[in-house]
């Protein structure tokens, strides 16, 4: 569970409006047969290419490799599994989905293959998806519910949260010695999943200096993905429009002294320095930060005495990478 876990975490902020799901699938001797995770919304879920990564390296089909499509690779295992999956262990941190909406079943998938034991993290309270594991235990399957469920349940706070309101994350980047300033503080890799992570956003909140000062363009051209609407929150309206993310196509930017606009849009993200952390604090249900292996800049990131639970560290990147909320 905890590989699953970590692989789901990488894929926090891009799933939505899906949650970020992981799934591990164990062989008859223990050895791990895959880890995989719910890439993006409409997507195969994490079950899904978990049991297609484990078919490919128990069969060496290579055709599986070639689908994208959930639907295909359902109807592909169905028709070719030979029972290979009969002494397989399932573990997913949240528990499989009972409807056929843009994917099918996982539940039904797993039943239907045969697998007789998985362990489950998170129940699925949403009641569009829930029940995966009442289908999973009336064919036969053994279901171990709750493994690792604080943490499964902190994987799912976006999605619990955006289903009942707004999302809203703050992000920041900073050097070793708690920098902000200057151009292209975290490594490319890192820009690229904010770009990603802004693909998905309906809003990107960013203050007046920062426009003024780096004259960003605030697009997710690094993903080929769509640019979100902006706000910039600053007293002064006066701005110059050559300024990039100005004319960027199908975008709307608003410049407003307070957060309203926050109460029409979403899924938003926050990108700034301690100044708008400050000003944003009571609007914020996470954080994440990016600390590149750097040092220099003269701007530090200085707010007031809060602390943070981590909810996830990722250190296999080039810089550390932080998931956060406040502790109650």
């Amino acid at each position: 569970m905890k590989l699953a876990l970590k692989e789901a975490w990488k894929y926090q902020g891009l799933t939505y409006p899906n949650p970020a799901v992981g799934c591990c699938v164990v062989g008859k001797n223990n050895e791990i047969l895959a880890v995989a995770a719910h890439r993006k919304a409409g997507e195969a879920h994490a079950e899904v290419n978990a049991l297609k990564a484990a078919y490919y390296k128990l069969t060496q089909d290579s055709y599986i490799l070639s689908l994208a499509k959930s639907v295909d690779i359902h109807t592909h295992l169905l028709s070719n599994h030979s029972n290979i999956f009969h002494n397989v262990t399932l573990y997913t941190t949240l528990e499989p989905c009972a409807h056929f909406g843009k994917t099918p079943s996982c539940a039904s998938l797993i039943s239907d293959l045969g697998i007789k034991e998985v362990y489950v993290g998170s129940y699925d309270t949403n009641p569009q998806a829930e029940n995966g594991n009442m289908i999973l235990s009336k064919n036969n399957c053994t279901v171990y519910t709750e493994l690792l469920e604080k943490e499964c349940d902190a994987l799912l706070l976006p999605f619990n949260t955006w289903r009942e309101k707004n999302f809203v994350f703050f992000k920041w980047a900073q050097r070793l010695n708690g920098t902000t300033d200057g151009m292209e503080i975290s490594s490319a890799e890192s820009r690229k999943n904010v770009h990603a992570m802004r693909d998905v956003c309906d809003l990107l909140v960013i203050g007046g200096n920062t426009v003024r000062i780096d004259r960003p363009t605030l697009d997710a051209r690094l993903v080929d993905g769509k640019a979100p609407d902006v706000l910039i929150l600053s007293r002064e309206k006066e701005f110059d429009t050559t300024i990039p993310l100005f004319s960027v196509a199908n975008r709307k930017v608003f410049i407003e002294n307070d957060f309203s606009k926050l109460e029409v849009y979403k899924n938003i993200m926050i990108e700034g320095t301690s100044s708008m952390y400050e000003l944003s604090r009571e609007y914020v249900d996470m954080y994440l930060s990016y600390t590149a292996p750097k040092l220099g800049g003269e701007e530090i990131f200085n707010v007031s005495n809060d602390k943070l639970e981590i909810l996830n560290i990722e250190k296999e990147t080039q810089d550390i990478i932080m998931w956060m909320k406040k502790e109650v």
